[in-house]
């Protein structure tokens, strides 16, 4: 299998760094504008004069790129496999029309502790869910100043709503669409980026889960967290400290530890099940184009305190 990674910023490196592990590619060649040493590079995909010889492709480059990119492999190719990195696009876009296999790249579906979760929460009724997400911009990106990063630029797709919608992703995975919402997400801090730093929505599903979301580059903790009320039980679940803990009706607590993973198993998991077919728990093209939509029905607003 020929894979062709387009984007080589710091999640295109680690796409990189895990697929050359892979028996079944053969090999990796790269679009990117950096001077790379012992791989096959481009600066520009429509340098490159077949893309037919390509099995794989990864777009890894700036969210406000990915449109453009998708349309014009689609352009070129068929009955390929494209992973997109989330979100799938920027804003919505004119539909492509592709008989490709597409995806988008929410690879926290194959969290240990989500994937737990998801097996627990098929036999309860769930009433609501409480979910947030944080980290210090500052913090995010050691090698890097925040403010030459994408997170930290509105026009370059940027800002915790999109660079965190993992979060609505999973929402829907494991409660359902989301049929009416209601958010905040603007800038509230310090910070020097032009970009939404804190996101909080109240919604309900098409399942009539309540969910309330919230996410920031605000935290001075990494948190990433879930508190679920079911009619029989509540649950914990964190994904950072790997652990899920059940707090039944009138019955002691249960903690269930995840067994600890490393930080490129998930992405490794989904390389795997996108590279043998298996379909089930990736994220479709239609799935990341119901999150686009999500996105962008809620208008950034930026406060004048801010």
């Amino acid at each position: 299998m020929k894979t062709l990674i387009i984007g080589f910023g710091s999640i295109g490196k680690r796409h990189f760094e895990i697929l050359k592990e892979f028996d079944e590619i053969k090999d990796i060649h790269i679009v990117t504008k950096q001077k790379l040493n012992d791989v096959i590079s481009f600066k520009e995909l429509n340098e490159i004069p077949n893309l037919a010889l390509y099995d794989y492709f990864i777009i890894s480059s700036e969210t406000v790129k990915h449109y453009e990119q998708l349309k014009y492999i689609c352009s070129k190719v068929a009955n390929k496999k494209i992973l997109v990195e989330k979100p799938l696009y920027d804003k919505n876009h004119d539909e492509i029309n592709s008989n490709n296999k597409i995806f988008t790249a929410y690879n926290l579906r194959f969290h240990p502790v989500l994937q737990r979760l998801s097996h627990i929460l098929k036999s309860e009724e769930i009433y609501y869910a409480n979910i947030i997400c944080g980290q210090y911009l500052p913090t995010w990106r050691p090698e890097q100043d925040y403010r030459d990063s994408y997170s930290a630029k509105l026009e370059e797709g940027g800002g915790v709503l999109r660079d965190l919608s993992h979060e609505l992703d999973y929402t829907t995975w494991l409660f359902g669409d989301i049929e009416k919402i209601e958010a905040i997400n603007t800038k509230i801090s310090d910070l020097e980026i032009n970009s939404d730093d804190i996101f909080t929505a109240i919604a309900i599903s098409n399942q009539q889960v309540i969910v309330n979301v919230t996410m920031d580059y605000i935290s001075k903790t990494p948190i990433r967290r879930l508190l679920i009320h079911t009619k029989s039980q509540t649950i914990e679940a964190d994904v950072i400290n790997n652990s899920i803990i059940l707090y039944p009706k009138n019955e002691n607590s249960k903690k269930i530890k995840i067994e600890m993973v490393d930080r490129n198993y998930t992405y490794t998991t989904m390389h795997e099940n996108i590279i043998n077919d298996k379909l089930e728990m990736l994220c479709s093209f239609n799935n990341g184009k119901k999150i686009v939509n999500m996105i962008s029905n809620i208008e950034f607003k930026e406060m004048a305190n801010a």
